[in-house]
């Protein structure tokens, strides 16, 4: 495993968050504890991990529906710790809402560190054409592909997955104007094309957290009849 990762670990039994920080300090890696999933959202949104390590039994939220809220705003592996109660129905909801894998408690350091691996050798195998890739279609914007981190002069800009899948789209034809149907397309799948209430959706969120004045947008332009494209050029000063 790749030394130097930031872990966030979500779990309410304080042995088992400190037996799993201790695997991994030990492993080399820097790791963020929360003890509940309402500290976790946080943490995950304010440490920005490489990977979370999510426990499924907890009170108030459980770890279906910490993973689910995770999903809004990150796309790092995930992997979910289940006790041998659980049935092979929740395990695939677990999958279902984003999970990349899971194990059963109680488990060996040495498995717990080789199905993280899994889930991070298998992110970085999803997009190899992505890796170290930077789209720049203005002097001042940069999207980083590689860590999906979108820069804006000395701005960094925090983007939910759905956002940025939406903006590279943009950003990689920019200057070319784009249908509605031809983002769906591309981001959701042919079974979305017809339902354009979603990219406007999304264009409202993006020109909010871009653009100097969302009801005046620079760089996300409207074309009349249904369309957007990017702008190649900065706001003149």
């Amino acid at each position: 495993m790749q030394q130097g990762l930031r872990v966030l670990i979500i779990d309410d039994d304080p042995s088992l968050l400190e037996m799993i920080q201790m695997i991994l300090v030990r492993a080399g890696h820097d790791v963020v504890s929360a003890p509940d999933a309402v500290a976790g959202l946080r943490a995950a949104y304010q440490t920005r991990p490489h990977a979370i390590i999510l426990d499924v039994m907890m009170p108030d939220m459980d770890g279906f529906e910490a993973c689910r809220r995770l999903r809004e705003m990150t796309d790092v592996p995930i992997l979910l710790l289940t006790g041998r109660a659980t049935g092979a129905d929740d395990v695939v909801k677990g999958l279902d809402l984003g999970a990349d894998e899971y194990m059963t408690k109680p488990f060996k350091s040495a498995e717990l560190l080789s199905r993280l691996n899994v889930c991070l050798r298998r992110t970085a195998d999803s997009s190899p054409d992505m890796a170290n890739k930077y789209l720049c279609p203005t002097q001042s914007v940069i999207l980083n592909c590689s860590r999906r981190e979108l820069t804006i002069g000395d701005r960094q800009v925090y983007l939910r997955p759905k956002e940025y899948e939406v903006l590279e789209v943009l950003i990689h034809f920019a200057g070319r104007v784009l249908s509605h149907d031809a983002i769906l397309h591309r981001v959701w799948g042919s079974e979305r094309v017809g339902d354009p209430s979603l990219v406007k959706q999304y264009i409202y969120q993006l020109r909010q957290k871009i653009e100097t004045d969302p009801q005046d947008p620079h760089y996300i332009q409207s074309i009349p009849g249904g369309g957007y494209y990017f702008s190649t050029s900065d706001p003149s000063c």
